[in-house]
């Protein structure tokens, strides 16, 4: 091909991304990245049916905490090995695929569950279920990213994390007035039916990332271009640049010089900040409850978690694009470090338990969900689910071994108070690994 070509195809691609990076989003990228707040709000509603159900389940069928627990994890395992496995299909066979494939088994796990009559089978599906919800993850963030322009993108993909606690607030509400009159299952069969509407939403409305197909170039990929570019109000093109990607994304890559440091503490800060933050998530309604708390108050607690959860993602991605995203994980994390400590060495009457939950919502997820718009910013289109899916799949170890640990430990008589400082010595670890990620991209 002749230079004066290869500018021109060049130019081509550089027009494609900087009609997203450079512009004012329109109408259509704003409902794309709302989409997507409304996938990781099902997500929360999924995640939660099982906490807020937790105490019904361990009295019908006579579990330990232990056992609870590990209802808890079985969840997080499969969303583990979701994000390791299934969300980095997303750069093979693109976003819109796998959100078709995860999302029903998501859909499929959840109905299921429904009709469980047996301890080992709830932890079956509940992996499966896990499974969906970890393909989905990572992926929200990246098509989050990538509708979104250069000054918003922060801001977008923090906001799309923010639909998770709304999930569980909704959740928390729904399962206050159903459980008591229709019981546990009714509530897994609701959170499956809208699992159901979600999937019918991304067949029929959700189109495929234009960084996707600008990088990778699948079969008519310049309709599909042209045709997501009309719905933004830009003109089409008549060619795709000649820069067509072949190498197939894998987690070698991020280990390559350019990547290797972030990448390592992209993992270790995730995987302590998660060990903490579904501790809290998974055990709160059931320590309220355990408290003393009538079991409408104490599904109240895990909603006032939640809606603090909600201001703090929301609020640290509008933050970011002011202040250093890095320093912004770590303070939010030294904070929650002091009100956990605070929380577990002072006597708590039931508003100072709210207050307290309150805070600790703000601080714990809106400082993690830090780590979602930073990975976003450390990996390249190319590999952006793969970066992304690993972080968080390696992250949710933590994950699975926090709740099974809370209860293991719980069951050997430690106090609340001696957990709750135990598990807030995780957040400083995770907010000093923020600090320390060498990416340019987060200078």
């Amino acid at each position: 091909m002749k230079k004066a070509e290869q500018a021109n195809h060049t130019s081509k691609g550089n027009l494609i991304k900087d009609l997203i990076s450079n512009n004012n989003m329109t109408a259509f990228q704003v409902v794309i990245v709302i989409m997507c707040f409304i996938l990781n709000m099902n997500d929360g509603i999924d995640v939660l049916v099982v906490s807020y159900t937790g105490s019904e389940i361990l009295s019908e069928w006579g579990l330990t905490k232990a056992q609870q627990g590990y209802i808890f994890s079985a969840g997080l395992a499969g969303m583990t090995l979701g994000c390791l496995l299934i969300a980095p299909l997303a750069d093979r066979i693109g976003r819109r695929k796998l959100f078709i494939f995860a999302m029903a088994m998501e859909t499929a796990g959840m109905l299921l569950s429904s009709l469980v009559t047996g301890y080992g089978q709830l932890l079956f599906l509940r992996f499966v279920s896990g499974l969906g919800i970890g393909g989905l993850l990572p992926t929200m963030a990246a098509v989050a990213s990538e509708f979104s322009n250069n000054r918003r993108k922060d801001l977008a993909v923090g906001f799309v994390q923010a639909g998770w606690p709304i999930g569980a607030i909704f959740m928390g509400f729904y399962t206050a007035w159903a459980v008591p009159g229709f019981g546990w299952r009714f509530a897994f069969f609701s959170a499956g039916t809208i699992s159901g509407l979600m999937l019918l939403m991304i067949v029929f409305f959700m189109p495929e990332s234009i960084e996707y197909l600008w990088k990778y170039q699948p079969k008519n990929a310049l309709q599909k271009i042209n045709k997501v570019l009309k719905k933004m109000g830009h003109e089409k093109i008549e060619a795709l640049p000649d820069q067509k990607t072949t190498q197939k994304p894998g987690v070698r890559i991020l280990f390559t010089r350019e990547y290797s440091k972030s990448t390592i503490l992209l993992w270790i800060g995730i995987f302590f900040g998660f060990m903490t933050l579904y501790t809290l998530i998974s055990w709160v309604p059931s320590i309220a409850t355990d408290s003393g708390m009538p079991f409408k108050m104490a599904t109240y607690v895990g909603t006032v978690l939640n809606v603090g959860a909600f201001l703090g993602s929301t609020g640290i991605g509008w933050l970011a694009a002011r202040f250093n995203l890095k320093k912004l994980i770590f303070t939010f994390f030294a904070i929650a470090f002091g009100i956990m400590v605070t929380y577990g060495n002072i006597s708590l009457s039931y508003v100072i338990v709210f207050i307290a939950t309150f805070f600790i919502g703000i601080t714990v997820q809106g400082g993690f969900n830090g780590y979602w718009p930073a990975t976003t910013r450390v990996y390249e289109t190319e590999i952006r689910t793969t970066g992304t899916g690993w972080a968080i799949g390696a992250g949710r170890f933590g994950a699975i071994a926090g709740p099974a640990l809370f209860g293991v430990l719980s069951d050997l008589g430690l106090s609340i108070s001696t957990l709750f400082i135990l598990f807030s010595i995780p957040l400083l670890i995770s907010g000093v690994a923020a600090w320390l990620i060498p990416s340019k991209n987060l200078k």
